[in-house]
């Protein structure tokens, strides 16, 4: 009897979790919708310079770890910030794609956008790029205490005269002898 009485409540609590995985599992539209929302994103300055192939597999990532945490999709839909929740799991996912590398930095900061910019000479040769981005690497991570931080930093970063952007400047200065000028306008009222 005491068999029996084990094995059903065995039996009960498999059936309780199959049908569990099956409500809680989200369907494509569902998963399109959250990926809809995290192209609101593709402006960041990581994002936007990842292919189209990246990008959506960025996204994926990003609904794959926000389905794992709210496996209820009607549970997620109706957060109060769900908004803020979203853009908390981009972050996080390029935290944990990112580490303050010459590689990354590559990624972050393509050498023709650095170019068109006027922070990098044109031209520059593989090895040249690479005594670049080493040094500009070694800044970020003397500068900031933690890849979050850096992310941070990156996801804030506006002006042509933020500290990222002084960062590069120095390394560039100090390889190429390459000078950065930068014209300020002061606008009176």
């Amino acid at each position: 009897m005491k068999r029996l009485i084990f094995s059903i409540a065995i039996i009960a609590s498999i059936v309780a979790m199959a049908s569990c995985a099956k409500v809680s599992q989200w369907n494509e539209k569902q998963r399109e919708k959250v990926r809809n929302e995290v192209r609101n994103y593709r402006q960041k300055a990581y994002l936007r310079n990842l292919e189209e192939v990246e990008f959506d597999q960025f996204s994926n990532d990003v609904v794959d770890a926000i389905e794992v945490d709210y496996p209820v999709y009607t549970a997620f839909i109706e957060l109060p910030g769900r908004g803020d929740t979203v853009e908390v799991y981009v972050v996080s996912t390029i935290v944990s794609e990112l580490h303050a590398d010459a590689h990354n930095m590559r990624k972050i900061y393509p050498y023709r956008t650095l170019v068109k910019e006027g922070i990098l000479p044109p031209e520059l040769d593989r090895q040249a790029q690479r005594a670049f981005y080493e040094c500009f690497a070694n800044q970020v991570n003397n500068t900031y205490p933690s890849t979050t931080a850096f992310v941070n930093a990156v996801l804030a970063d506006t002006t042509s005269t933020s500290q990222i952007a002084q960062m590069q400047s120095q390394c560039a200065a100090g390889l190429f002898d390459w000078v950065v000028e930068v014209d300020e306008v002061v606008l009176y009222d």
